[in-house]
């Protein structure tokens, strides 16, 4: 079935029901983290947090940097991602779209627009019925975490690149008066949310995942080439926080649709898009693609589980519940700044 495009209006609405949490324990944890809040806030150090969030950036930025440098050897299988990604960011640039951070390359592209985009999806019905919304953390979907925090939803959003914890949950009554704008950032997340671990009873209703290319006549996407939706969307099937149901939805400008993604060539854990939020349309792609099931062990690198602790005590936790030794992935290369702090231990 081919996809639907609508049209970005005031009045568009699709009718997705939404799974609605349950109030009382919506109330309890509000109760719950608001008790919390001003000691874990006060504590807070944002300027070291920040400091941190732009090293790990700067170092994962030079890490997609060389993997693109090998993927460019013919044979190699990822190739292909990586040409189709370049072209994005290279256009994006070129034609004036893009919007800070820059360069956009090995970024998931802030776009002019991005808000346009955001508000689309926050008019669908798909979005107004969701009592919580996992949102990335990238700068293109800050209007959409503006959205969910401020439409009183609980806002579910990765801690960076998963090296410190797991998830951040905020929700409106967590946050004091006037500072949902600055909770809408990696360090206002980290400064007003409640972290949460694999143990965590969560319903997660609708899931809003950045991109840097999107089909839209499959659902078939690529991000910057770093895996993490993929393991954040992996962990969440493990927890039962989402199932096959679950509508993943993406923001993106209508410079990043493309038409040339191989769906043969996809990965078992690459995660597709059933809806394409642009600042001048929304695309329904009516997928075939199957969505991931899991955690894909035989596909993840030692040194990706050496980044990830809660990937780690993921492992640990399956293989005692199962008694068997899980599979692990080829090796992959860190960049040579990794490897030096390795070396001394750090």
């Amino acid at each position: 079935m081919p996809p639907l495009l609508l049209p970005a209006s005031p009045s568009l609405s699709l009718h997705v029901a939404g799974a609605a949490a349950s109030s009382s324990r919506r109330a309890m944890v509000a109760v719950a983290s608001a008790a919390s809040r001003s000691s874990s806030s006060s504590s807070f150090d944002a300027s070291a947090f920040e400091a941190e969030r732009l090293r790990l950036d700067a170092e994962a930025r030079a890490s997609m940097a060389t993997t693109a440098l090998g993927a460019q050897a013919e044979a190699d299988p990822r190739a292909w991602k990586w040409k189709i990604r370049k072209r994005v960011w290279d256009v994006l640039e070129a034609e004036g779209v893009a919007r800070n951070p820059r360069p956009v390359h090995h970024r998931i592209p802030n776009f002019d627009g991005a808000a346009a985009a955001a508000d689309s999806l926050g008019r669908l019905d798909v979005f107004q019925n969701a009592q919580c919304v996992k949102v990335n953390p990238d700068s293109p979907q800050k209007q959409v975490r503006f959205l969910t925090l401020s439409g009183d939803k609980k806002l579910l959003t990765p801690q960076p690149r998963l090296r410190t914890g797991f998830f951040s949950a905020l929700e409106s009554q967590m946050i004091p008066t006037g500072c949902i704008p600055e909770a809408c950032t990696s360090v206002g997340a980290a400064k007003y949310g409640r972290p949460i671990g694999l143990d965590e009873v969560i319903k997660v209703d609708l899931i809003v995942i950045g991109s840097v290319a999107v089909d839209p006549s499959t659902g078939a996407r690529l991000g910057k080439g770093e895996g993490f939706a993929e393991l954040e969307y992996g962990m969440l099937r493990y927890m039962g926080a989402i199932d096959d149901s679950t509508m993943v939805v993406t923001t993106v400008h209508d410079k990043q649709l493309v038409d040339d993604i191989p769906v043969e060539k996809l990965l078992i854990h690459d995660v597709p898009v059933d809806i394409i939020c642009t600042p001048t349309q929304v695309i329904l792609t009516n997928t075939a693609i199957p969505k991931p099931q899991g955690i894909y062990w035989e596909k993840l690198s030692p040194e990706k589980l050496g980044q990830i602790r809660i990937l780690r005590e993921l492992k640990r936790r399956i293989e005692q519940e199962t008694g068997t030794i899980l599979p692990c992935g080829p090796s992959e290369n860190l960049p040579p700044t990794a490897q030096r702090r390795r070396r001394r231990g750090r």
